[in-house]
């Protein structure tokens, strides 16, 4: 995958559609997540991931520019760190981030300069570039708690290994940050929890109660793998696990005492994603995952579904005959585009030129 994060994880597909775990179905899903991602940016004109980027822009834009206002286009900030006309930089306090609404948060779509300043824009040789901002680009910057890492990591290791939580939180896709650093989760591999298995389990769909010695060592929502079965926490009580069986398209089978169990608590991630840099972090930092907003997850999950479903018809899932014939997607998901277009769009405009 590229180094850019989707809107829907890898996992998250797999749990609507129950498919298991080959290198072929993992390589069609994240190919229909990008498609996916890159389909909601063309719907509602904007990136929803933060971007931390140096941007130049011309002052003025046009000869219509009004006083002390840049206008940042599809430049949406989250916040600013600096900002630079021509050699000139113009300390916080003598500008102002806006927004069409005057709602006071992000995604801000312009720069004001403050009336009470005697800042101004223009202070370059020329009107190219005259202006250039270091900041936080974005739709917004929401983020949750998504566990610890478990030991040091180094500014060029790839691999990543988290405890219980960040195990459960973490998707192929997720965007995460680590201290100042982001990465984007490319890849998950297993790694013995230092549990083993407290009972034996039969192969049948209602022996769902996995004993540990600690159930403090597991997530909700966590995967584990004992043998060659997969299983999805969905409660912890005490020291036992309430998982649902053959999870992940896994086979059911009977297990042991004493069998160890292990949970994909080893990231692949793509180092310094997004303008971020690669640095040395101490075990035990906190991990912090960006989430995007539930309309726009939910909306990059419904294209890649329909985009899997398609793939498996040969694209022959149409609707008519002749010039009535249609490719049939869902009326949900036609309504699901609508209203993310009204709640999240960027209305298109126009410009003489």
């Amino acid at each position: 995958m590229s180094s850019t994060p989707w809107y829907a994880t890898r996992e998250e597909v797999k749990a609507e559609l129950d498919v298991k775990e080959t290198a072929r179905s993992n390589s069609r899903i994240d190919r229909a997540l990008a498609d996916a991602t890159d389909a909601v940016h063309g719907l509602t004109h904007r990136v929803f991931y933060p971007v931390l980027a140096t941007r130049g822009m011309d002052w003025p834009a046009r000869p219509a520019s009004a006083a002390g206002v840049l206008r940042l286009g599809r430049n949406e900030i989250i916040s600013v760190a600096s900002l630079m006309s021509g050699t000139v930089e113009i300390p916080e306090g003598q500008y102002l981030l806006r927004r069409a609404d005057d709602i006071d948060e992000p995604p801000y779509t312009r720069i004001e300069l403050s009336l009470a300043s005697n800042a101004t824009f223009g202070n370059g040789n020329t009107s190219q570039q005259d202006v250039r901002i270091t900041g936080l680009f974005g739709y917004r910057n929401d983020e949750i708690p998504a566990g610890i890492i478990t030991e040091e990591l180094d500014a060029v290791e790839t691999g990543v290994d988290v405890d219980a939580a960040g195990s459960a939180a973490a998707g192929i896709g997720s965007l995460l940050r680590i201290d100042s650093e982001r990465v984007v989760v490319t890849g998950r591999s297993m790694l013995d929890t230092g549990q083993t298995l407290g009972g034996d389990l039969t192969n049948q769909n209602n022996n769902i109660i996995v004993p540990v010695a600690s159930g403090a060592a597991f997530a909700a929502g966590e995967m584990i793998l004992i043998d060659g079965e997969r299983m999805l926490v969905d409660e912890i009580a005490g020291n036992s696990l309430l998982v649902r069986r053959a999870w992940d398209g896994s086979p059911i089978a009977p297990h042991t005492t004493g069998a160890v169990v292990y949970a994909p608590r080893s990231l692949t991630v793509e180092r310094g994603a997004l303008g971020t840099t690669a640095a040395v972090h101490t075990s035990g930092t906190a991990v912090a995952r960006w989430m995007a907003p539930g309309s726009i997850r939910q909306l990059c999950l419904a294209e890649a579904l329909v985009d899997l479903m398609q793939g498996r018809s040969a694209y022959a899932r149409t609707a008519g005959a002749g010039e009535n014939e249609r490719e049939v997607t869902g009326r949900g998901l036609k309504e699901l585009r609508e209203r993310v277009y009204v709640s999240h769009g960027r209305k298109a405009r126009s410009t003489a030129v």
